[in-house]
């Protein structure tokens, strides 16, 4: 089970937002709830799919645990006071051991936040209610940075009312990339997005989607250590460069992957040098233009190609 997903964000560049919204005031209609028990079965469609259109956050608890048995009440009444702005996602470690091996989770409660199926690492341990609500409302501050601004159905009772944003509905467009993705059929994923494209070249969202598939096509089952080695032992190799640069964006760590790529244009000539240029103008698309990070690595490029 691969957590790793296009967008590398993290919350240091929340440290102070310029401007947080508010949380959702009113709290959660009459007996409905966002709150909702995860399994190794349904996380897929559950949590990483319901990701995509509206903010996820897993609470990893155990039975065995009771600080984080009783935790969880507290989070589930912070979540439903956003009105499906979060989804609660919790998780029984002890029944669901994969999940709890691909998150590293090295104690309980541990929480996560999932934005467009990226983990974003929140807390481990307890929180008073006003520091988990400061929590959530970063993420939905970064959430709304990467337009997800969607809303969770309620798990129960009532539905929202008929003038609140509702959740939207999948563009027919990718169902058949959807399809493949759900069977980590990534090759399938990366040509139906790349026949859309060729439809329609000016399509900034399928670019974006396209170049989220393929940096998942070469990343699906490599394994960082190893890349790490190879490249290590062959500085000047630049399919193990390209290759850790991709795994370093997969895993939040954006600034190292670009680091890697410029110094190695700077050292390269011809058509290595285009290969390596057009592989972080794609990772630039993939983390997203407006960061800044986009913005620091564009201005190093340029210096170091001319």
């Amino acid at each position: 089970m691969n957590f790793s997903r296009p967008g590398a964000i993290d919350l240091s560049a929340l440290a102070k937002p310029a401007s947080p919204p508010p949380s959702a005031a009113g709290g959660a209609a009459s007996g409905a709830t966002w709150v909702v028990d995860v399994t190794e079965q349904t996380f897929q469609t559950v949590a990483l799919e319901g990701s995509m259109q509206h903010l996820v956050v897993l609470s990893l608890w155990s039975p065995r645990a009771a600080q984080s048995a009783e935790f969880n009440a507290v989070l589930a009444r912070v979540t439903d006071s956003y009105a499906g702005a979060i989804l609660l996602a919790q998780v029984d470690v002890d029944a669901n051991v994969q999940i709890a091996q691909a998150l590293q989770a090295q104690g309980v409660p541990l929480v996560v936040g999932l934005v467009k199926g990226q983990p974003v690492p929140l807390f481990q341990g307890t929180a008073e209610e006003a520091d988990v609500r400061q929590y959530f409302d970063q993420l939905v501050t970064l959430g709304a940075q990467h337009g997800l601004t969607g809303r969770a159905a309620p798990v129960g009772g009532a539905a929202p009312a008929d003038d609140e944003e509702a959740e939207e509905a999948p563009d027919p467009r990718f169902a058949a990339a959807d399809a493949a993705f759900a069977r980590n059929d990534f090759e399938t994923v990366v040509g139906e997005y790349e026949k859309l494209l060729a439809q329609n070249p000016a399509d900034a969202e399928v670019k974006e989607r396209l170049a989220g598939a393929r940096l998942l096509a070469r990343t699906h089952g490599a394994d960082l250590d190893s890349a790490r080695r190879g490249a290590a032992d062959a500085p000047d190799d630049v399919d193990a460069q390209l290759l850790v640069a991709d795994l370093d964006v997969s895993g939040g760590h954006v600034e190292d992957a670009f680091a890697r790529l410029i110094d190695l244009v700077r050292r390269t000539s011809g058509d290595d040098r285009e290969r390596i240029r057009t592989r972080l103008v794609e990772l630039f698309t993939v983390v997203g233009t407006d960061d800044p990070r986009v913005a620091d690595a564009r201005r190093a490029l340029a210096s170091a190609l001319f």
